[in-house]
């Protein structure tokens, strides 16, 4: 899985990067994603690969910290991207004629920029904070990657404000991008309603499938792992759920991104072709 998840978003990544018809704004952060979702996967599936060669699943504290903070960094930038593309199909559906003004290089530029910020910011918050627990020594992690629940569970001192801090900076966090992704989606569905054409409707509902179905799946398993493992306290389960949260998810984005998107297909095919 680790294996197909690299291979496929490096293609997408070299299929965009290859295709001068693919220059645009939409495939520019299709890109980024794609590395996003290179490093979201590295963070954790690498030391298990290794862990179940060696049979070892030690970790240091220094290494768990790198750990949670490259999760959390590449997790966040993830959503903040999925947002950032939610907003680039709502002003080339919405406003089509003034898209290539709105969404110049200089302004995807400083939106890439920014969304590096923010995940860099949260990460390093997420990581500060686990930082100033004070933990036994040989702790077991019933997890495996260093997921600050399970940190705060394990913490010897008294961690309920860092548990709530850290409940309370996702979810605040979490609002605001699936709102916003929600309020971009709400303008383009009524935006496409009002579209006279049924070809018309179905060019644009199928520009945005590949995007509405990412962002699905994405919130969708990372909303199903919060509420298992709040529901339920087996560390199985929640370890089952992040599984497919942080793994079979990035491995899914490029086939269906290739799969329902036509200019993707076609890109890959004449690089294919280039190459043999």
């Amino acid at each position: 899985m680790y294996l197909v998840t690299m291979l496929g978003n490096l293609l997408i990544i070299l299929t965009i990067a290859s295709d001068s018809h693919l220059h645009t704004p939409m495939y520019f952060f299709l890109s980024i994603l794609s590395m996003a979702d290179i490093g979201f996967t590295s963070t954790t599936m690498p030391k298990v690969i290794w862990d179940i060669q060696t049979h070892s699943r030690v970790i240091s504290y220094a290494g768990c910290l790198i750990q949670l903070s490259s999760f959390y960094f590449f997790g966040c930038l993830d959503s903040v991207l999925l947002s950032v593309m939610a907003y680039d199909r709502f002003v080339a559906i919405c406003y089509p004629l003034h898209y290539p003004v709105i969404m110049n290089p200089r302004l995807c530029s400083l939106l890439v920029l920014v969304s590096f910020l923010i995940s860099l910011f949260d990460s390093q918050l997420h990581c500060l904070m686990i930082s100033q627990l004070s933990f036994c020594t040989n702790t077991e992690i019933p997890h495996f990657f260093c997921d600050p629940p399970q940190l705060l569970n394990l913490a010897c001192n008294d961690n309920s404000t860092n548990t709530i801090l850290v409940y309370f900076i996702g979810a605040i966090f979490g609002s605001i991008l699936v709102s916003g992704i929600f309020f971009s989606y709400c303008k383009i569905l009524s935006s496409i309603l009002r579209v006279p054409s049924s070809r018309g409707k179905y060019k644009a509902f199928s520009t945005c499938g590949s995007h509405l179905s990412v962002v699905c799946l994405f919130y969708g398993t990372g909303l199903g792992m919060y509420l298992s493992s709040a529901v339920s306290h087996s560390f199985r389960r929640g370890a089952e759920a992040s599984v497919v949260y942080a793994v079979v998810t990035p491995m899914l984005n490029p086939f269906i991104y290739s799969l329902r998107n036509k200019d993707i297909k076609r890109a890959m095919w004449r690089l294919l072709s280039r190459t043999t």
